[in-house]
């Protein structure tokens, strides 16, 4: 019988659409605009904030595709699966900057279909059409933040 690894505790308790839209943003402004997955995000059933640095405001022609590519990928019902890995032995493309000084060697690494693979032990729904439907409702710039709010409705 195979052990089940020893993860972190986990203090938070996502909202599974929300986060998997997290997910799914961060690869989508990777592509989009070249800059490194969010360092910060608050996310919530109601709405959600998540901060990218960027060198200048995206356009709102830029924050509608945002929108339209995010509901594009959810429509294709992409899986969410889940894998181990220990620290010496992680799959290409996943980046560890975000985990924390006492994360344990063994990590759970989370995939959205071909599109996205990082480190992540929260929740996440099975496949991408459980997110519904996604939602910008503002966005912000500052001093090199770009911040996007936005709501998922099942």
């Amino acid at each position: 019988m195979e052990q089940e690894p020893i993860l972190n505790d986990h203090n938070k308790d996502e909202h599974e659409p929300a986060h998997t839209a997290e997910h799914m943003l961060n690869q989508t402004m990777i592509r989009m605009f070249g800059c490194e997955r969010s360092k910060n995000a608050h996310i919530e059933r109601k709405k959600s904030k998540i901060n990218y640095n960027l060198a200048e405001c995206p356009s709102a022609e830029q924050v509608a595709e945002i929108e339209r590519k995010m509901n594009e990928l959810i429509a294709q019902d992409l899986p969410v699966t889940y894998e181990f890995a220990t620290r010496d032995n992680i799959p290409e493309g996943v980046v560890l900057d975000k985990l924390p000084e006492d994360a344990s060697e063994t990590l759970r690494i989370v995939r959205i279909g071909d599109y996205d693979v990082c480190a992540c032990i929260g929740k996440h729904v099975e496949s991408t059409k459980a997110i519904g439907t996604f939602k910008i409702t503002s966005t912000s710039y500052k001093d090199g933040s770009f911040r996007i709010v936005y709501k998922v409705n099942q």
